[in-house]
């Protein structure tokens, strides 16, 4: 009989095997078989099996997968379980995304790859500044005053080392220990080299034999016990990593050595010097476990500067703000502050939360979250965004959104996910780690066996230290780091300059992007639009009245050419009537009930749609502006067109630059607008587009997308409206101006801060420059294992005599580790 069952907890196709193994093994299954995408188990049995006694055995394999029967699992408990939430000062997760996004509440190690758990940084804990008194520790308050014991000032609190640094000051006690034993170990046993050895007139070489044993115990069950703990576990769950190869090689080194003085008589003569007693290895083990954990300090060091974007983010956070209560201004703690609040912002303070202008003008420095160098002016209205930071005059603003709602929150969000997301290229790693550590234990053997058949004398000492060196050569991490580094860095990046990415797919797909479509309104224009004409057609209603009915209509709607009208109207002192059964009809226009008549203003289609004729002449009125690359929408009451607006949306300065600098890379840049042709071929002649296409709805620029994908383009979309949502959705990269709604930003893979095509530029340039990045880590991971592990196995030693020491090989592999983060790190420095 056959039964298909859901399983939960797999992230990867490494656990995809093991469930399958796992599953397998279970009395009575004849064959089981799992698929990670559908997250299921086809399962085989001779006769019914409980599902329980699948559910113990997976429990009994380390608890981190779950069977349920089809259609029982909710999606709820899923995402709950999948990805919990962090504690304390955040979430931690493995920086090589074994197990996609998931993250654990405790520091730790990885419990597929066994390497620390890296901290996400985030404002939780940043936020709120407390106070104690020196005197009197215990006394913590989240405001300044006196301590009330003693009277004396509060100071600030020092907050707690975040997991990273004490993960780093563990692991440097650690290594200065280990360091301090294994030094006289490696004196002892390198003074074999000299002549007429002097040690060995003090005591013999067996003496000095349990000297070392004794110097090595410290190293290897306190300094470096982690490892062989992760070694074990690694074999226990069959997840083999770079720490199984550690443990196998040292352990092996040392546990020889340890028998062969206890029971010397055990060896033939080749294993023994000639004093009797049997070669000793404590100082390769310890050497090599002493530059093993030197590797991991390196590593810690460097994965504290990989999310260093984002950790100049949380600088931009201010900690207190100046509240106006009753007329009086008050300082108080950023968490003290709701929505609507009236905020004061002193020259050269950082804007505390986001909100609009209410009194007063400035210029704000943007720089830290678009990128762009120049300070930008603002008065009243205008919207300010958290961290930024105010020029040399005070205003007044009120509060829009605050915590975790801010653009500040939401930007350093955005990255601590992205940087946990998995990019495709990363899967060819994967493949090839999976393969990876039973294929260098099984050269290790080789070599041994090698060498004993066909080594010079002793034949057993050298196969003995070339296996051990093939062992510990191997570095299936670096692989592991190629890809995440670079996407952890690469995204940090592209935040500081204003290019939010939502995942690392989208990196990888922006740098085969060949077409870009892009929208007018919002993505080329400013996205301002101003009124700059009302006509009428109709003799029975008069311009100011064609205004009040445009006006009335649009103060239900919040599109931007609506809002224009609004604030026009506003302008005009116009009358705004009441509406009634107001509807928005996408990629058309709207209509209302107003004074008892069917009132519809938008472009042609809508009036199409409310079946109202524009005649030829009517055509002929507004085709001027239209030229003109203006905007005219007509009104139509009762089915009759009586009038027109125009209205003008300036280009914005970068676009024209932007986009030659996009086709100068070879991508192919295609307009698509819902409004008319007129307009469109006006705005694509200043901007020397020759493909373009106008009176587009939204289902129609889906459509296009699709008809390009078929063609097989690689389509990036870029738009910021609602009518912009499915094209963004369906694209291969969807590009939303952070500008535009939320509804287009979150269909995006890419947002755009400033809502400036100038972005795409940067990234693509980012794209370039990650993947290029990824592409040398992948291949210094790969070459230096291809040369690495033949070199250890002793291949060069018949033409040159070259054999590779173990505590060389250690050094190399550290190294190797430490090099594809420092390479991932020089992300840091370009300029896009």
């Amino acid at each position: 009989m056959k039964h298909t069952y859901h399983i939960h907890g797999m992230t990867c196709n490494g656990c995809r095997s093991h469930v399958e193994q796992t599953l397998s093994k279970v009395k009575g299954v004849s064959k089981a078989s799992v698929d990670l995408e559908k997250a299921e188990a086809i399962i085989e049995m001779e006769s019914h099996i409980p599902m329980d006694t699948f559910q113990e055995a997976l429990k009994k394999d380390g608890g981190r997968y779950s069977i349920h029967k089809l259609g029982t699992h909710h999606h709820s408990e899923e995402k709950k379980e999948e990805k919990p939430k962090g504690k304390g000062t955040g979430t931690f997760y493995c920086p090589m995304h074994c197990e996609g996004d998931k993250t654990y509440d405790k520091p730790g190690d990885c419990p597929v790859c066994g390497m620390d758990l890296v901290e996400e940084q985030n404002l939780s804990s940043h936020s709120l500044e407390q106070w104690t008194c020196p005197m009197h520790p215990e006394i913590v308050k989240d405001e300044f005053g006196s301590c009330p014991i003693c009277g004396m000032d509060l100071v600030p609190l020092k907050p707690d080392l975040s997991a990273e640094e004490k993960t780093y000051k563990k692991l440097l006690k650690k290594f200065w220990i280990a360091a301090a034993f294994t030094l006289p170990t490696f004196l002892i046993a390198m003074s074999d080299m000299l002549p007429n050895n002097p040690l060995y007139k003090v005591m013999e070489q067996k003496n000095w034999n349990w000297i070392q044993f004794v110097l090595s115990i410290p190293v290897v069950f306190y300094a470096t016990w982690m490892f062989f703990e992760r070694a074990y576990k690694s074999i226990k769950t069959w997840n083999l990593n770079m720490f199984t190869l550690i443990g196998i090689g040292s352990g092996v080194a040392w546990l020889f050595s340890v028998f062969g003085m206890f029971f010397p008589d055990f060896f033939p003569t080749q294993f023994k010097t000639e004093s009797g007693a049997v070669h000793v290895y404590f100082e390769a083990a310890t050497v090599i476990l002493t530059l093993v954990l030197m590797g991991q300090l390196l590593e810690a060091r460097a994965h504290s500067k990989t999310n260093s974007a984002v950790k100049e983010l949380l600088k931009l956070a201010p900690n207190k703000a100046i509240k106006i209560v009753d007329g009086e201004a008050v300082e108080v703690s950023i968490d003290q502050i709701e929505l609507n609040d009236i905020l004061k912002v002193k020259p050269g303070d950082k804007i505390p939360v986001d909100g609009i202008i209410t009194e007063g003008e400035t210029t704000i420095d943007e720089s830290m979250i678009t990128g762009e160098p120049i300070p930008v002016n603002k008065s009243k209205n205008d919207k300010v965004s958290s961290g930024t930071i105010n020029g040399n005059q005070s205003f007044l603003m009120k509060a829009e959104k605050v915590g975790s709602d801010t653009l500040l929150s939401q930007i350093i969000q955005m990255v601590n996910d992205a940087s946990r997301t998995r990019a495709p290229i990363q899967n060819l790693a994967d493949k090839i780690s999976s393969y990876f550590v039973p294929v260098v234990v099984v050269i290790s053997l080789i070599t041994f066996i090698i060498w004993a058949i066909w080594g010079p004398e002793p034949v057993y000492v050298y196969a003995f230290v070339n296996a051990i060196a093939v062992l510990i050569i191997a570095c299936p991490c670096a692989l592991g780091l190629a890809t995440p580094m670079s996407v952890m860095v690469g995204v940090g990046k592209g935040a500081q300059n204003g290019v939010l990415i939502k995942n690392a797919e989208a990196l990888e797909k922006l740098n085969k992007v060949d077409t870009l479509i892009i929208d007018k309104t919002g993505t080329i224009t400013e996205g301002k639009p101003t009124v700059e004409k009302v006509g009428t057609f109709n003799n029975s209603f008069s311009e100011s009245e064609v205004l009040k009915y445009i006006v009335s209509i649009n103060s239900n709607s919040e599109h931007p050419l609506a809002q224009a009208t609004v604030n026009y109207g506003k302008e005009k002192n116009v009358e705004i009537l009441k509406s009634d059964a107001f509807s928005a009809v996408t990629g058309k226009g709207v209509e209302a009930t107003i004074n008892s008549k069917k009132v519809a203003l938008g472009n042609p289609k809508m009036m199409v749609y409310e079946k109202a004729e524009i005649t030829s002449q009517m055509e002929e009125e507004v085709a001027g502006h239209q030229k003109q690359g203006k905007t005219v929408s007509y009104l139509a009451i009762d089915k009759t067109v009586v009038g027109f607006v125009v209205i003008g949306d300036k280009i914005k300065e970068t676009s024209a630059k932007a986009i030659k600098a996009l086709q100068d890379k070879g991508i192919a840049v295609i307009m698509l607008t819902g409004d008319n042709h007129n307009t469109a071929k006006a705005v694509a002649s200043i901007l020397n587009l020759s493909d373009f296409k106008a009176s587009m709805l939204p289902e129609d620029k889906l459509q296009k997308v699709e008809q390009l994908q078929k063609e097989g383009k690689v389509v990036a979309m870029a738009g910021d409206g609602i009518n912009d949502a499915p094209a963004l959705a369906k694209s291969d990269v969807g590009i939303a101006m952070g500008t535009g709604t939320d509804v287009a930003i979150e269909s995006a893979m890419i947002t755009l801060v400033k809502g400036d095509l100038h972005g795409i530029v940067k990234a693509r340039h980012l794209s370039d420059a990650v993947m290029k990045n990824i592409k040398q880590n992948l291949f210094f991971a790969l070459i230096y294992n291809t040369i690495g592990v033949p070199i250890a196995a002793g291949v060069l030693f018949p033409f040159f005599g070259i054999l590779l020491s173990p505590m060389i090989a250690a050094l190399a592999m550290s190294f190797s580790s430490v090099s594809v983060i420092a390479n991932a790190l020089r992300l840091r420095t370009i300029k896009i």
